[in-house]
């Protein structure tokens, strides 16, 4: 009862601790820095966070099971596998597409069809696991890959189709999964920008035989750093497991209470090299790594899940007061555009400033930031004009004239929900003002 008592104390003190800080957040404008993201909780979060280290279990246990199985049912998915960063969901996913434990894995040299536009884990996964990318144009408003231009790259060494569906505006996914049917080839979603995106009504992240996300700060929701795997495949969701968690064969969950393990045959094994019996928890199928996060980080997780929908609704407002201003100006910037079918819930506002515009994107984006309106870049622009990238084996299939201009003309700025409404006016005002 003592603990208890202590406990309950702690937590209530957290919870003042919170109102002392909200009561001191105070917005200048031209003073206060506008973060095109940011962390957005209250004390709920901030009391599962130190309940859960007040356990002192220092690894992945109960709530990450818990976050798992809600978030796996949000989506409407079979499984989830939570990981330490969205750019480990990428290599977990890929890597389990190259395992040898699943029937059909892909091989070094075959080929995956992705864009150049892209975050560099995106793409890194396909280089590292010796595949060769080939990269077809984005659409010049969506900023998603051309599905036009996707089966014109297809040749007899394609695999898979990997693309992300940028700063959460939804791919073309019927086209895309037609393609995919037809030539037999799997589909990773990085949905790490787009979490409670829909297509046709259906959540982005749940066409492909993988999705990945990502929960860093800056994202739809958080858990800091984190990720998530999912799938509604058992045999790629243990792949992905095993990658996850050092390569091993076992699919025993962290903190397993069965001695035998989940599958109740941990010491009846028979593998060639290795003694008979020898433990599953210790046997090897895959080359892997240790991608978990911490049980911490989950508890988190599990707060900042309650309360996507009202994120997502705030990110839509966001997108459309910012949309709206910039229409003032559209003969000088080429605006976002979402298909029919798409339902974005936005993670920013792209803008390409026009060729003929009389200024330049840098003209524009220095003068947002020296009055605090944080931009940012369209990650790599065409990723094969950075540095780390010079030498790398790949194929361009057509012209990729459109992800040029974005590593020219194209930058963003944020729409997350902690943007107030008069965050929002001082950025409409700046904007009036360059044009003034």
């Amino acid at each position: 009862m003592e603990e208890e008592k202590l406990r309950q104390e702690i937590l209530d003190r957290v919870k003042e601790l919170y109102k002392v800080r909200k009561q001191k957040e105070k917005f200048i404008p031209g003073e206060t820095k506008v973060n095109y993201a940011g962390r957005v909780f209250d004390e709920k979060e901030m009391v599962a966070v130190v309940d859960t280290a007040l356990d002192f279990w220092l690894t992945l246990g109960s709530k990450g099971k818990q976050f798992c199985e809600d978030f796996a049912a949000y989506l409407g998915v079979r499984h989830c596998l939570v990981t330490n960063s969205g750019s480990s969901s990428n290599l977990a996913a890929i890597s389990a597409l190259c395992s040898k434990s699943i029937k059909n894995p892909m091989k070094p040299g075959d080929e995956v069809i992705t864009t150049a536009m892209t975050f560099p884990t995106t793409l890194n996964p396909i280089i590292q696991n010796r595949l060769i990318p080939v990269f077809v144009d984005i659409e010049e408003d969506t900023y998603n890959i051309d599905a036009s231009k996707i089966e014109e790259a297809i040749t007899e060494k394609t695999r898979a189709i990997v693309f992300a569906h940028t700063l959460g505006n939804p791919a073309e996914m019927d086209k895309i999964m037609a393609i995919a049917t037809r030539h037999n080839l799997y589909v990773v979603e990085d949905t790490c920008d787009a979490l409670d995106s829909k297509y046709d009504g259906k959540l982005c992240g749940t066409f492909g035989d993988f999705s990945t996300y990502s929960f860093y700060a800056a994202h739809h929701m958080t858990m800091g750093e984190g990720g998530t795997v999912c799938t509604n495949s058992t045999e790629l969701y243990r792949a992905a497991l095993s990658i996850r968690d050092w390569g091993r064969a076992c699919f025993c969950q962290t903190g397993e209470a069965n001695p035998k393990g989940a599958c109740g045959h941990r010491f009846d094994f028979k593998f060639e090299g290795l003694p008979e019996g020898y433990d599953h928890k210790y046997v090897y199928n895959n080359i892997g790594y240790n991608l978990k996060p911490l049980d911490i980080q989950c508890a988190m997780g599990i707060e900042q899940l309650k309360k996507l929908p009202k994120f997502t609704e705030r990110r839509k407002h966001n997108f459309k007061v910012l949309y709206d201003c910039f229409k003032n100006y559209e003969d000088k910037f080429i605006l976002p555009r979402s298909l029919p079918k798409a339902d974005p819930s936005w993670f920013a506002i792209p803008i390409t400033v026009r060729e003929d515009a009389g200024f330049s994107k840098k003209d524009f984006v220095t003068f947002l930031e020296d009055r605090k309106i944080e931009t940012r870049m369209l990650f790599a622009g065409n990723i094969l004009k950075q540095p780390g990238y010079k030498d790398i084996e790949y194929r361009i299939s057509g012209s990729i004239k459109n992800t040029d201009q974005v590593l020219e003309r194209t930058f963003f700025l944020g729409v997350y929900p902690g943007m107030t409404d008069a965050k929002l006016e001082y950025i409409q005002n700046v904007i009036h003002e360059f044009f003034a």
